[in-house]
């Protein structure tokens, strides 16, 4: 998913930017408010080809200028779907209640645990997207996020818990690769004691299914990179 990182300590966003590249992420960085707004704006921009923007931002309370409070309330300003999770130092009841009236999605207390973050993220967009989206459509599969059910027309197919979730991450953002560090944590939420080919054994078993239902889509392999929903035909 595309993620604005907001920090004026620039140690901070380097070290956010670089962990969660590494999770797959296409992250932009902004070390103040008003630098933000304008990439926020570039992004949704019809001159953009259609972008759909940044799906999560990562502000900073503590920004010259513009505070992380004003920059939250403009980038929901802006687009209403983007998740804004705060950073502070302060370990304030006062500044957790001001930033989330400002609209942030969440609060979280530096110095904080990079993987909690990136459960952090995980949580935001999985809670996005069955309010805003229940249902996820590709080619002539749907899938319904309330009941965890997998359909071609009429029939289901037949999934297990972990196989319903491998392929969640994947119709999210169709024909975006995702990588399998990203999977592993979005899935399994951990890489200790997990072999990364897990996934692929995974992706193998759904390919199996998919086709057997003919569901009109393929999971594509990206090689060295990760995997892929999209369309048959596409």
């Amino acid at each position: 998913m595309r993620i604005l990182v907001v920090d004026d300590e620039r140690e901070m966003a380097g070290l956010l930017s670089r962990g969660l590249g590494s999770d797959g992420h296409d992250v932009t960085t902004a070390f103040d408010g008003p630098a933000a707004l304008d990439l926020a704006r570039q992004a949704i921009a019809p001159a953009s080809g259609g972008d759909a923007g940044f799906q999560v931002a990562v502000v900073d309370v503590m920004l010259p200028g513009l505070s992380g409070f004003a920059v939250c309330r403009e980038l929901k300003g802006l687009d209403p779907t983007l998740a804004v999770i705060l950073l502070t130092a302060r370990d304030a009841v006062d500044d957790r209640v001001r930033g989330l009236d400002a609209g942030a999605d969440d609060y979280m207390i530096k110095p904080f645990a990079f993987a909690e973050l990136a459960a952090r993220i995980r949580a935001v967009r999985r809670r996005d997207a069955l309010t805003v989206q229940p249902r996820l459509e590709v080619g002539g599969l749907t899938l319904d996020l309330h009941r965890h059910r997998a359909r071609v027309g009429d029939h289901d197919v037949p999934l297990s818990g972990t196989e319903f979730d491998v392929l969640r991450v994947l119709a999210t953002e169709p024909g975006v690769v995702v990588s399998r560090a990203a999977m592993l944590r979005e899935v399994w939420e951990t890489f200790d004691n997990i072999d990364p080919n897990v996934v692929d054994q995974y992706i193998s078993r759904l390919r199996r299914k998919l086709d057997l239902a003919e569901a009109g889509v393929r999971i594509v392999t990206s090689r060295g990179v990760g995997f892929s929903l999209v369309a048959a035909g596409s």
